[in-house]
């Protein structure tokens, strides 16, 4: 990222979404791990030969690496992916902006220019409010507001922002205005002054 600055912009905070979404993938792992140890000792001491009978020692060997191969598929194909996709989710804020970036095979990036920035909104559901994390919309003006989701700490992540906000140039901001709300488009009742009572 700081390779990505523009000149004079600085990285006020750099964070991953909160991971409470690693708590699912963490339990099958340990539990996975768990099993197919289990599994694999039982087999190793002669326990399928005792529930069917035409088991014979000749099979162990397959027995276990069927059993490697099925916990190998549950945690290459569900554990993983959930852990890569989490490191690979990063939110940066600097002085100028705020970037989201997603994935690391698919990318995905969402830039929010801090100057373009008129509200910051808070979401939590109760979970969320409980881990201090939550969801930040910011309003832009425009039809739909960017939402970036589950941050943690995100009371003071909001702070961060607001602090930037306040930091920012005078010119940037009214460059923002200008390219936000072009005079000429407003209607006559709504520019500057009122309505034309003449």
């Amino acid at each position: 990222m700081r390779k990505e600055l523009l000149p004079g912009e600085q990285v006020i905070v750099v964070t991953r979404p909160q991971p409470r979404t690693l708590i699912v993938p963490g339990l099958l792992f340990i539990l996975v791990s768990a099993l197919t140890a289990y599994a694999c000792a039982w087999i190793v001491k002669g326990g399928p030969a005792k529930l069917v009978p035409l088991v014979t020692p000749d099979w162990t060997p397959w027995l276990i690496g069927g059993c490697l191969a099925l916990a190998a598929w549950v945690l290459v194909g569900y554990c993983l992916p959930r852990v890569v996709t989490w490191h690979a989710s990063r939110y940066t804020l600097t002085s100028r902006r705020l970037v989201a970036r997603y994935g690391m095979l698919r990318r995905r990036d969402q830039q929010v220019p801090l100057a373009a920035v008129r509200n910051v909104f808070i979401e939590q559901t109760l979970l969320q409010r409980t881990l201090r994390s939550g969801n930040i919309s910011l309003d832009t003006g425009y039809p739909s507001s960017t939402v970036i989701p589950d941050v943690p700490e995100v009371m003071t992540f909001r702070n961060f922002i607001l602090d930037a906000l306040d930091e920012l140039p005078e010119d940037e901001l009214l460059e923002a205005d200008d390219t936000m709300h072009d005079p000429g488009e407003w209607p006559m009742d709504l520019r500057e002054g009122g309505r034309d009572e003449r």
